[in-house]
C-alpha cells in the first residue's frame, strides 16, 4: 500500500480550499478563527478521507499529523501526533491468515509427494486425489 500512497499525494483542504498536496511536513500560515481541515488521498475514490475541526488562537502553532489507512475502505487519521495506522491490525491478521494458508497447502503438497516417493511409476500425484478419482469411476 505504501508504494500506492507514493504514486498519489494527499489532498489537504481548509474550509473547502485547496491547500496543500504533499506527503512531507508542510507550513499552512492561518489568521486567528475556526477552521474544518479536510484531508484524503484521490485514487479511484476519495482514500482515507478524515476531518477536523480546529480552532486557531492569536500566535498559536498547530501541528497535525495525517496516517492514511492500512485498509483502503476505512478512514484516516487525523490529529495530534502521533497518530496510529488505521486497520493495522486487519491487516497484521489478513496477511497472518494468507501466510497459514500458504504454509498448509506447501505443507500438504509436500507430505503428498513423500508419501508417494514409494511411487514406481516416477508421477507423484496426492493420495486423496487419486482415492477421489478411484471414487468417481
Amino acid at each position: 500500500m505504501a508504494f500506492m500512497l507514493g504514486l498519489f499525494k494527499p489532498v489537504i483542504e481548509i474550509n473547502g480550499q485547496r491547500v496543500g498536496n504533499t506527503w512531507s511536513r508542510q507550513i499552512i500560515p492561518l489568521a486567528p478563527g475556526q477552521y474544518l481541515l479536510h484531508v484524503h488521498v484521490p485514487y479511484l475514490w476519495p482514500l482515507g478521507p478524515a476531518d477536523l475541526p480546529v480552532n486557531i488562537y492569536p500566535g498559536q502553532t498547530l501541528e497535525l499529523e495525517y496516517r492514511a489507512p492500512m485498509i483502503a475502505f476505512i478512514r484516516g487519521a487525523l490529529g495530534a501526533p502521533p497518530q496510529k495506522w488505521p486497520g493495522l491490525v486487519a491487516t497484521i491478521i489478513l496477511f497472518a491468515i494468507v501466510g497459514i494458508l500458504f504454509l498448509c497447502i506447501c505443507g500438504g503438497i509436500i507430505v503428498g509427494i513423500v508419501a508417494d516417493s514409494g511411487n514406481s511409476s516416477g508421477t507423484y500425484t496426492l493420495p486423496a486425489l487419486t482415492q477421489l478419482a478411484a471414487l468417481l469411476r
